[in-house]
């Protein structure tokens, strides 16, 4: 006699086949999702953080090379300490490859740069002796080939990074390849048992690794403006948005390092613009703080470029830290250049943002200054006609325009209004800011 089948079993049976093919694929899908994030963490964390560093060294070492050939030429002591620098500088890029984790073939870099690093050092001791016939020599037949070969080295790394670069993608897509097709059987045998739940898991899934598919090719060709269509508000849906953050984070990193001033690493003037630009766009008010050294000039022919620099680095960190105290989250300090300096925050913080500036600018004017410049509360120097004249002691001038007093605001109006405000400013004495709070209909 059979045994007896009712419908009720048949129908616990079908469930649980259903259930059993769903929880597989789901399974499966979510161990992939796992180790498919996880390897994505492995190539952004890895393979991106190394690009960075070969791009730091070599252009690090470029700049050496510069400064050395300089140095030959002008024989000035000032661009020694330049030189030093950059090569305090190497040395804290060759520390940070042994302590991060970087892929394997970038560990024999540091082994390869000790000759170079010593008989840098080598040729610092003999510039900073002096003895500059001697140096070229050196810089000639010693330094200037071992940063050849190094730069060639750095190059056949940068090769291997890429195809490093490739392969991980590569695999990645693969990955996802196998995922989807492995997910999509397990589902496809779950239609015939229930067609309108495996269908809607399919379409979820598809969409998604889809879309992740598309921006893995994207990115490994190097275009960080790829669009990622996200169909699902699941896992495989943030891991595209994650996607699409990545790039988007690489593409604002690149124009942010194009844009920033060589000087202070500030953003410039492009960033500024963008900022601006957006800002008015979407009709968000804003205070403008523009920010310039009164009689830098003299100070600059005075002193000389390096304290002028140093000058000019100092109040690009004044002005970071005084943003970063008083101001809020989305606010810019940007460095249009030379003395020149822009604030952008929220119109209700601009006044106590330039009090604060002002305040610690002028505490810091004394250490700018030699002692008999300090208590004559003068310098000498030439001005723009060719007449030998007294200066004041630096001030600063801040001109703060609000753009909700503005009718239609826009780049141009606002430097037109910054123009008028800093020519009054610079007939005052002292360091002094000025608001315009005039309501304006251009």
């Amino acid at each position: 006699m059979k045994p007896y089948f009712s419908i009720t079993r048949k129908v616990a049976l079908g469930y649980s086949v259903i259930l059993t093919f769903s929880l597989l694929a789901l399974g499966y899908a979510l161990i992939s999702l796992h180790d498919h994030n996880r390897r994505t963490e492995q190539l952004v964390g890895g393979q991106f953080q190394a690009f960075t560093m070969l791009r730091e060294i070599r252009q690090n070492l470029l700049a050496q090379e510069n400064l050395e050939k300089q140095l030959v030429i002008l024989q000035d002591p000032q661009l020694l300490v330049l030189l030093e620098r950059r090569s305090a500088d190497l040395e804290s890029l060759l520390a940070g490859i042994k302590t991060s984790t970087l892929p394997n073939y970038l560990t024999s870099l540091p082994a390869s740069v000790d000759e170079y690093t010593s008989q840098g050092q080598l040729l610092n001791q003999v510039f900073a002796g002096g003895s500059w016939d001697q140096a070229a020599t050196i810089a000639t037949n010693t330094t200037a080939p071992l940063r050849k070969q190094l730069l060639e080295d750095l190059a056949n790394l940068g090769a291997q990074h890429q195809t490093a670069l490739d392969k991980g993608l590569k695999e990645l897509s693969l990955q996802s390849n196998k995922a989807y097709r492995l997910t999509l059987i397990i589902t496809l045998i779950g239609i015939l048992l229930s067609a309108p739940v495996a269908l809607k898991v399919i379409s979820s899934i598809d969409g998604s690794i889809k879309a992740l598919k598309k921006a893995t090719h994207e990115i490994a060709a190097g275009s960080f403006e790829t669009q990622i269509d996200i169909r699902s508000n699941d896992e495989f849906g943030q891991l595209a948005q994650d996607f699409a953050n990545m790039a988007k984070d690489l593409r604002e990193l690149e124009k942010m390092n194009l844009d920033a001033n060589p000087l202070t690493r500030l953003p410039g003037n492009l960033t500024i613009d963008r900022e601006l630009e957006q800002r008015i766009d979407q009709k968000r008010p804003f205070a403008h703080l523009y920010i310039d050294l009164d009689n830098f000039k003299a100070y600059g022919d005075h002193y000389g470029y390096k304290l002028g620099s140093d000058a000019i680095n100092l109040v690009g960190d004044l002005l970071k830290d005084v943003v970063k105290q008083h101001g809020g989250e989305d606010n810019l300090v940007g460095h249009i250049g030379g003395d020149d300096y822009v604030v952008l925050t929220d119109p209700d913080r601009a006044e106590k943002i330039a009090k604060a500036i002002i305040s610690a600018f002028d505490s810091q004017v004394p250490s700018l200054y030699k002692q008999k410049d300090l208590k004559a509360g003068f310098i000498k120097g030439i001005d723009r006609y060719g007449t030998k004249r007294s200066f004041p002691l630096l001030t600063m001038s801040i001109a703060i325009t609000l753009s909700e007093n503005m009718e239609h605001p826009s780049l141009l109006t606002i430097s037109h209004n910054c123009a008028t405000m800093k020519e009054h400013l610079k007939r005052l004495k002292n360091s002094n800011y000025l608001i315009d709070r005039r309501k304006q209909s251009q």
